[in-house]
C-alpha cells in the first residue's frame, strides 16, 4: 500500500503526458489566480496591469500552473495556441517607450531580467544564451539598434535572444485581404493570436484592432521552425513588460495545448482607464460661450492685453521650429515640474548651465532640466537641429535626451532623470557611498560601450566633447549613463569634422584640439583616458593645490609606471580590495589614451576589446611610450587663444571665447 502511495505522483504525471491537452480562459482577471512579480498587478476593475510609465522596472505575470508541451524531453513539441487582448498606453503623445511580450519560459518568473531595451526578458549574460529556453513574441514600440530592431513599431519572434529571428512592422489584413498599418502604442485595445502547428513546424502571429470581429485569414508573421529543441517538456506561459514612458495592459487571455485557444467575450472584458481629460458637453463647448460672449467680450480683450504684456511663460518660437515641435516641451510644464527652478531642486552646475530635477505635471515622469544661456541667435537653428538628432540616440549607457524648450535668453534641455546622480559625487568630497572596484570597472566599461556607439554604431558620428566624471550619471542599478550632450557635435561617417571653438574642461582637452579647434573621435578618446585615470585613482586630472609631482594626474601615473609601481596610483580608499590585473590594465590604458600624438591613441572599438579582455593590452613601449620621455603635453597651444575659466564644484571649464553662448551656438559648431 505504501509503495502505491509513493507511485501516485508518477502516475499523475504519466496520465498528464498521455493526455497533454490543457487550456484556460480569462475574460478579465478580477478573480484570476496568477503568479505576479515586479510592477505587475490586477486592478480593481479586472485589468492585468503589467507595468506603468513612471518606474523603470520589469513586470511579469504568469499562469501559475505549467503546461506539458511534449511527451518526453527529446520528443516533438505539441501544437499550442493563445489569444489575448492587450493595450499599450504611452505616457504622452510626444513620448513612447519599450513594448511588451508574450513569453513561454521554464519557470513562472524571469529572474535577473532587465527593463527598457531588454523588455524584462533577458539580461546581458542571458541574452543569446540557448540554455534559457525562452520563446517570446514582442510587441516592440522603440527601435533598439543594439538588437537590430527593424523600426519602432514592430512584431518580432524572439528565441533565447532579443535579436528577433523574424520581425515585421505592425499591421493586419482586413476582410478584403488588404494590409493595413497598425500603431501598437495607440492606447487602444488590440487582439493578438499566436499559434504553433506541430505538423508543419510553423509559428504564426496575427494581430488586429479590437473592432475587427473575426480573426484575419492571413497571419502577419510566420516562422518555419521546429520548436522542439527550444521547449522543455514542462513550460509556463505569461507576459513581460519593461516600461519606459508607457503602460501595458492585458484585458483578456486564453491558452490551449493541442487545441485552438477559446475565443474571448469582448463585451465582458474590462475597460481601460480614461486617457486624457473628460470630454466637455456640447453646452460647455458651444452654448455657454455663446450666452456669455456679449457680457464678457470687453473683459476678454482686456485680459488678453494684460496677459500678452505680463505673460510669465513666454516662449521663443520661430517659423523654422515648426519641424521640431514634437521634440519641444512647453516652458510652463517645465516651470511647474521643477517648482519654479528653485535651488531646492538643483542637481548640479557647470560652465554651461545649471541642472534641475523635475516631475512632469501630467505624466509624472522624472526629468532633469538643464538651463543654458543663449543671448545670441547665431547658429540656433543648426544647434536645435543637432539637439533633435541627438534625441534619437538609444543605448543602455547613454542618458536619453527627451527634447528642448526656448524662452527669451534661455535654452532648456530635457533629459531622463538618473536617481543616483553623477559619478563625481561617489569619488570626491567624502562621498555618501564609495564605489567598489568592481562597480568602478563596470562604470568604465559602460562608458566605453556608450562612446563606441556614438563614434561608430549610430547613423552619424557623435563627438561628445565633454567626457568627465561629473557628466557620467548612475541609474537605479548604478549602471553608467553618459549624459550632457549640450556640447556634442555630429558629422557623417567618412567625412572630416569642421573647425570649431575650443570647449571642454581643463585636464580632458587633447593638445591638438587647443591648437586646431577641431574636435574628433580621437579628442574624445583623450578625454576618456583622463576619465580612466580619474576613476581608478580617485583624483581629478588637474589638482592645483596638490604637491608639484601630483598636480597633473597623468604625469604622476606616468612617473609611477616608469618606476614599475603603477598600481600605487590606485585610489587609497580601496585599500587592497581591487583586482590588481584589471587596475594595472586600466591605468596603462589611461596613459595610452592620453598620448600627445592622436594617431597613437586606440579607437573605442579597440578600447572595448581591451576592457572586455578579448584582446590583451600590448606593452606601452609599442606605442612609443618609454620611461625616457613623457609623451603627454598639457595646455599646449593655450597661448594662442583667449582663455576663460569658470569654476563649478571643482571642475574648470575652458572656452576658446569669452562668451559661453558664442561657444555653444557659433556657426562653426
Amino acid at each position: 500500500m505504501s509503495a502505491l502511495i509513493m507511485l501516485l505522483p508518477f502516475l499523475h504525471f504519466a496520465l498528464a503526458a498521455a493526455d497533454p491537452s490543457s487550456s484556460f480562459i480569462f475574460n478579465g482577471f478580477e478573480s484570476a489566480n496568477l503568479s505576479l512579480s515586479g510592477l505587475a498587478r490586477v486592478t480593481s476593475g479586472g485589468l492585468l496591469w503589467l507595468s506603468n510609465a513612471t518606474r523603470q522596472q520589469t513586470g511579469h505575470a504568469f499562469n501559475p500552473t505549467p503546461f506539458i508541451f511534449k511527451n518526453s524531453s527529446n520528443g516533438s513539441a505539441f501544437s499550442f495556441s493563445t489569444y489575448f487582448v492587450c493595450a499599450i498606453v504611452p505616457a504622452s503623445q510626444l513620448l513612447g517607450g519599450h513594448g511588451m511580450a508574450f513569453v513561454i519560459a521554464p519557470a513562472p518568473a524571469l529572474p535577473g531580467a532587465l527593463p527598457s531595451t531588454y523588455l524584462g526578458l533577458f539580461n546581458e549574460s542571458s541574452n543569446g544564451n540557448n540554455s534559457t529556453h525562452v520563446i517570446a513574441v514582442e510587441l516592440d514600440t522603440l527601435k533598439s539598434t543594439e538588437f537590430r530592431d527593424i523600426d519602432d513599431n514592430h512584431v518580432g519572434i524572439d528565441i533565447n535572444s532579443l535579436v528577433s529571428v523574424a520581425a515585421t512592422p505592425a499591421a493586419y489584413y482586413d476582410e478584403s485581404g488588404v494590409v493595413t498599418n497598425m500603431t501598437l502604442n495607440s492606447s487602444k485595445p488590440m487582439q493578438v493570436w499566436i499559434e504553433y502547428d506541430q505538423s508543419m513546424a510553423q509559428l504564426n502571429v496575427t494581430i488586429a484592432p479590437i473592432h475587427m470581429v473575426s480573426k484575419p485569414s492571413i497571419p502577419l508573421l510566420s516562422l518555419d521552425r521546429d520548436l522542439s529543441p527550444v521547449l522543455n517538456q514542462i513550460m509556463y506561459v505569461g507576459f513581460s513588460g519593461a516600461p519606459l514612458l508607457e503602460s501595458h495592459y492585458v484585458l483578456g487571455w486564453s491558452f490551449s495545448v493541442n487545441d485552438t485557444a477559446a475565443p474571448l467575450d469582448i463585451s465582458r472584458l474590462p475597460k481601460l482607464p480614461r486617457i486624457g481629460p473628460k470630454k466637455e458637453s456640447m453646452f460647455m463647448r458651444v452654448g455657454l460661450p455663446v450666452i456669455l460672449a456679449a457680457s464678457i467680450l470687453l473683459g476678454i480683450f482686456g485680459l488678453a492685453y494684460y496677459i500678452q504684456r505680463k505673460r510669465k511663460f513666454a516662449e521663443v518660437i520661430e517659423a523654422w521650429e515648426l519641424d521640431y515641435m514634437t521634440h519641444r516641451f512647453r516652458y510652463k510644464d517645465l516651470y511647474v515640474a521643477t517648482k519654479g527652478f528653485k535651488d531646492d531642486g538643483l542637481l548640479g552646475a557647470g560652465g554651461f548651465g545649471k541642472v534641475y530635477h523635475g516631475v512632469m505635471p501630467d505624466s509624472k515622469i522624472d526629468v532633469a532640466v538643464k538651463k543654458v544661456s543663449h543671448e545670441s541667435r547665431q547658429g540656433m537653428k543648426e544647434f536645435v537641429a543637432e539637439i533633435v538628432s541627438i534625441g534619437r540616440l538609444r543605448h543602455r549607457n547613454l542618458v536619453p535626451l527627451l527634447g528642448y524648450c526656448r524662452r527669451k535668453g534661455e535654452l532648456l534641455l530635457v533629459y531622463e532623470y538618473m536617481p543616483n546622480g553623477s559619478l563625481d559625487k561617489y569619488l570626491y568630497a567624502q562621498p555618501r557611498s564609495m564605489l567598489t572596484w568592481d562597480q568602478r570597472f563596470r562604470v568604465i566599461k559602460g562608458v566605453a560601450s556608450g562612446l563606441l556607439y556614438l563614434h561608430e554604431e549610430w547613423e552619424q558620428v557623435v563627438i561628445h566633447r565633454d567626457i568627465k566624471a561629473s557628466n557620467i550619471l548612475l541609474d537605479s542599478e548604478l549602471e553608467a549613463r553618459l549624459g550632457d550632450f549640450g556640447l556634442a557635435r555630429l558629422y557623417d561617417h567618412g567625412s572630416d569634422p569642421q573647425t570649431t571653438h575650443v570647449v571642454g574642461t581643463i585636464g580632458y582637452l587633447a593638445p591638438e584640439h587647443t591648437r586646431t579647434g577641431k574636435a574628433t573621435t580621437s579628442t574624445d578618446v583623450y578625454a576618456f583616458g583622463a576619465f580612466l585615470l580619474e576613476v581608478a585613482c580617485g583624483r581629478r586630472p588637474v589638482e592645483p593645490n596638490a604637491i608639484p609631482e601630483k598636480t597633473v594626474l597623468v604625469e604622476w601615473v606616468f612617473n609611477l609606471w616608469s618606476r614599475g609601481d603603477i598600481v600605487a596610483a590606485v585610489d587609497q580608499n580601496l585599500g587592497s580590495n581591487y583586482a590588481k590585473g584589471e587596475a594595472e590594465m586600466v591605468l596603462k590604458l589611461g596613459l595610452l589614451c592620453s598620448h600627445s600624438r592622436p594617431e597613437m591613441r586606440p579607437g573605442m572599438r579597440e578600447i572595448v576589446r581591451f576592457l572586455d579582455g578579448t584582446v590583451a593590452l600590448p606593452e606601452l613601449s609599442s606605442y612609443g611610450v618609454s620611461a625616457d620621455g613623457l609623451p603627454f603635453v598639457y595646455f599646449e597651444g593655450f597661448d594662442d587663444v583667449k582663455v576663460s575659466y569658470t569654476s563649478f564644484g571643482g571642475n574648470t571649464t575652458f572656452s576658446g571665447s569669452s562668451s559661453v553662448t558664442h561657444s555653444l551656438l557659433s556657426s562653426g559648431r
